[in-house]
């Protein structure tokens, strides 16, 4: 359970209004006390992330949030971190209870426009005395049926584990992170700087994600540091059908390879693997209509602390403003701080978003295409700026 980064999981939030039993469920659902049941309600006051593998499923991240209905300044707070976890969501499941449903119609609506599928859910029916007429008039109010259970006494949980397996979207977990670019038998080459950005010791997650899906598909696997490229390349005894190589160093590795060898990026795979390759092309085109008058976005997804030559705050600011200009205005957010507003800027270049979901990072371009503002991400926009982005695969 433990091997599969949240980051390629399915993503399973529960929503619903304060006490309606969203903590009870998904204690029930992960078999653990994952999240803090009280009567007092507002209890759950921030996200709460449970991994877990599901019979059928497979490995998936649920996600309990507060109340909707939550109220005060504390309340407003709560509501943005529920609202924050629908960009991440691959499926939903509402608990509904008795009374008005206005706001669950509103929160139906809302998910149905991200696409993303909604389980309905009627909780605490241990309770009820009339369960089946508030199911009835749910369905006929929000137009779907709930799905009758009892976090307490662990009724109806097999029925919510089978509409999960029924709503999962078509090609959840068929991505790949090389694609059609190698096949069985094709010899591929790493080329890994291993500067201060590489954690001593370890290999960083796309890495170690692309390593192992070239030794599934049995491909033959050979890794370097970019000082001994050359000296890799003497050395093998034919000439690499695929060199996969970090974007800063794009540059050196294009002027060495074989021109028989494919190339391409850790970042640009990931682009492709985790959002969308095309859109991220097509707005690489952007970067030549920068003037030193522009304003861009920088978004990275971990929150780790700045370093000396980090690529998204050093060396691609650096290169950008060696092509456009020193006043180039480049704001940089990192996690989860991405501006709803993105009005002001002229180009967003996002990381290759390793540890989001590639719910999340849809969202993002999503949310920038319909503002129409141009969004590429790191190797994209360094390909563009070395003036190769024609020359490598994706």
């Amino acid at each position: 359970m433990n091997s599969t980064p949240n980051a390629n999981r399915l993503h399973i939030a529960i929503f619903g209004r304060c006490n309606s039993g969203k903590s009870s469920l998904i204690n029930t659902l992960t078999g653990q006390d994952t999240a803090l049941v009280s009567a007092v309600p507002g209890t759950t006051t921030d996200l709460v992330n449970k991994a877990m593998e599901i019979h059928g499923i497979g490995p998936c991240v649920f996600i309990d949030t507060p109340g909707f209905d939550d109220e005060g300044e504390l309340g407003e707070m709560r509501i943005a971190r529920t609202l924050q976890a629908i960009e991440r969501t691959d499926i939903a499941l509402l608990l509904c209870e008795d009374g008005d449903l206005e706001e669950e119609q509103q929160w139906i609506q809302q998910l149905n426009s991200r696409h993303i599928p909604v389980i309905l859910i009627l909780n605490k029916s241990d309770r009820r005395e009339c369960a089946a007429d508030v199911a009835a008039r749910i369905e006929k109010v929000c137009g779907k049926t709930p799905i009758t259970v009892s976090a307490k006494e662990h009724t109806g949980i097999e029925a919510v584990y089978q509409a999960i397996l029924r709503k999962l979207p078509t090609d959840f977990g068929q991505q790949t992170i090389t694609g059609n670019l190698v096949q069985e038998g094709d010899l591929v080459l790493l080329v890994m700087p291993q500067d201060i950005q590489a954690p001593k010791g370890r290999l960083i997650l796309p890495q170690v994600q692309t390593m192992r899906e070239l030794l599934d598909k049995k491909c033959l696997v050979m890794s370097c540091t970019t000082d001994q490229l050359a000296n890799t390349l003497e050395a093998l005894s034919r000439a690499p059908q695929l060199i996969i190589t970090d974007s800063q160093v794009f540059h050196e590795v294009y002027r060495l390879k074989p021109e028989s060898s494919l190339l391409t990026s850790f970042s640009v795979l990931m682009a492709g693997y985790k959002g969308d390759i095309h859109y991220y092309i097509e707005s690489a085109a952007a970067i030549g209509s920068l003037t030193p008058q522009s304003r861009i976005l920088i978004a990275e997804a971990c929150t780790h602390a700045p370093l000396s030559e980090d690529i998204g705050r050093v060396k691609l600011p650096r290169l950008l403003r060696k092509k456009v200009g020193e006043s180039l205005h480049i704001d940089i957010v990192s996690g989860t701080d991405f501006p709803t507003d993105l009005s002001s800027y002229e180009l967003i270049i996002h990381c290759g978003g390793c540890m989001f979901n590639r719910k999340y990072v849809l969202s993002r371009i999503d949310r920038a295409r319909c503002q129409h503002i141009p969004m590429t991400n790191y190797g994209v926009a360094i390909a563009c700026l070395n003036g190769i982005l024609d020359k490598i695969v994706y």
